[in-house]
């Protein structure tokens, strides 16, 4: 367990805001101060080459954390696709189009890679791992698999500003809405990814009185 007898900075390890975003609802209620790099004017890195995404996560955790000084919480996920088979690798869920590929990019050629595939064949689900670190060293990590949906056959247009690409296409037929546009009750039911982190990470950070 992590103590603090005050609240404390915690850097959220990513200069992606749609991320930040999400790493901040995770310490939300904690004795916690979520810090951006841009805040700081931190600027890292970090290596992405490991073979999970937990491995990933661990890494990108203790880079941030060594370059800002700071307590960090950092992640990695990726999009699990059975049926996709050696076609389809979730470690490369944001680099599978290149480098250089647009968030419309990604999506044209994820429906491409999706086409044969019908009904229950598109089913796909969100593993996501999350790692703490402080000064360099990891102090705790996780890493599990959230709900599954379905891939759509089609996008909603411009899926610029509209966060993580994926979740626009990832869709779920018992609420027949994509993950972007479900509640939190209906995350909650589906046993969301993000909402089994954050009672994880709430449990860590306890503080005993």
């Amino acid at each position: 367990m992590y103590k603090a007898a005050k609240p404390v900075d915690i850097l959220l390890g990513t200069g992606n805001i749609a991320k930040q975003a999400m790493l901040a609802g995770l310490v939300e209620g904690l004795p916690l101060n979520p810090v951006s790099p841009q805040d700081i004017g931190l600027d890292s890195n970090p290596d992405e080459t490991a073979p999970s995404h937990e491995e990933v996560a661990r890494d990108k955790a203790a880079q941030w954390s060594l370059d800002s000084g700071l307590l960090t919480i950092a992640s990695d996920g990726g999009l699990v696709i059975p049926s996709l088979g050696s076609k389809w690798e979730s470690l490369f869920t944001h680099r599978f189009a290149g480098p250089s590929a647009t968030d419309n990019n990604r999506a044209d050629e994820l429906l491409k890679l999706m086409s044969p595939y019908e009904n229950e064949a598109r089913s796909a689900s969100w593993v996501e791992a999350l790692a703490i670190a402080d000064k360099g060293q990891v102090l705790k990590s996780w890493s599990l698999e959230g709900a599954t949906g379905l891939i759509a056959d089609q996008t909603r247009g411009n899926l610029t500003d509209r966060g993580f690409w994926v979740f626009s296409m990832w869709y779920f037929p018992k609420y027949q809405r994509t993950y972007d546009d479900l509640t939190e009750s209906e995350r909650l039911d589906l046993n969301d990814h993000w909402l089994q982190l954050k009672n994880l990470v709430r449990e860590y950070f306890t503080i005993e009185s």
